[in-house]
Parts: C-alpha cells; sequence; structure tokens
C-alpha cells in the first residue's frame, strides 16, 4: 500500500521539503508515503474560484492511481485523535489498495471532486498554512503507523 498525498502547491520552502522528506523516509517500503504535488491554477488569470478548483480537480485526477482509496482533508472532515487514525491505517491497509489524501489549494477543493470521496478528515480546528498541512499529515500518517506497528516513536 502507498499512502499518496496529492496537494494543490509547488516550490515549498526548503525546509517543508525537507521536514516531508523525513517522514517519508522513515515509513517502510509496503506502506510508502509519497507526495504528488499539483499546480495550483493561477489566481490573476480572472476565473471564478469554481472554475479554478475545479482546474486543480482534474490535475488532482490525473495524478491518483486508478482504484485508490480517496481520503479529502477538510475543515469540516471527521476529527481523529491519532490513536483513532491509526485503526483508520489500519483498516486502509485491508483494503489493498493505495490510499490517497487530497488537499486543496487556497480555495479548497472542488466540491465534485470531493463528493466522490468517501472519507473526509480535518488535521485541526485551527486554520493551518498549506505547507504545514503536508507536514503535520506526514508525520501523524508515521505516528498512526508507529502505533500500529508497536514502534517506540509514539509514547502514550
Amino acid at each position: 500500500m502507498k499512502l499518496i498525498v496529492a496537494a494543490v502547491g509547488a516550490r515549498m520552502p526548503s525546509w517543508v521539503d525537507e521536514a516531508w522528506k523525513d517522514y517519508a523516509k522513515r515509513l517502510p517500503p509496503d506502506c510508502a508515503l509519497e507526495l504528488r504535488e499539483i499546480k495550483p491554477e493561477p489566481r490573476t488569470s480572472g476565473k471564478t474560484a469554481a472554475q479554478l478548483m475545479a482546474a486543480e480537480a482534474r490535475r488532482i485526477e490525473a495524478v491518483l492511481p486508478p482504484g485508490c482509496h480517496r481520503v479529502v482533508l477538510d475543515e469540516r472532515g471527521k476529527d481523529l485523535s491519532t490513536v483513532q487514525l491509526s485503526a483508520r491505517l489500519e483498516h486502509w491497509r485491508t483494503l489493498g489498495c493505495d490510499i490517497a489524501f487530497l488537499i486543496g489549494g487556497p480555495d479548497g477543493l472542488d466540491p465534485d471532486l470531493k463528493r466522490q470521496c468517501p472519507e473526509s478528515l480535518r488535521l485541526s480546528s485551527l486554520t493551518l498554512p498549506h505547507p504545514m498541512v503536508r507536514i503535520l499529515l506526514g508525520e501523524q500518517l508515521y505516528r498512526a503507523w508507529a502505533i500500529m506497528t508497536g514502534h517506540p516513536y509514539h509514547r502514550a
């Protein structure tokens, strides 16, 4: 199983890339963490927010593997504890497919794309900057794996 994070946004600061790579390399090959950056639609094009999100949705769809299980990251998504996320990770492993986490751009995710996803999670009640979302998600997926496998990283 691969854990794929499809995130709208490119050219992050080096500290973001370094933090992401650190968590990604900690996960084993049977639970690999992979980032697929999506080029954001230019906000100076005069397009509406709906048009921008629709264009970004098409780019997201293009990078997702067929048959993957999709999980939207959204402020109105389900609020899970880390232990509950670990239980979800264990469940996702039984599905026999890759898991894709979708992170929208400045305007969020296209509503039609969100409706196609069977799950929606939120990382925090706080508004987080996009660079932090991918790092926080990577760390929490690593921590969830650590709990699931009994690795000492998570000290409950």
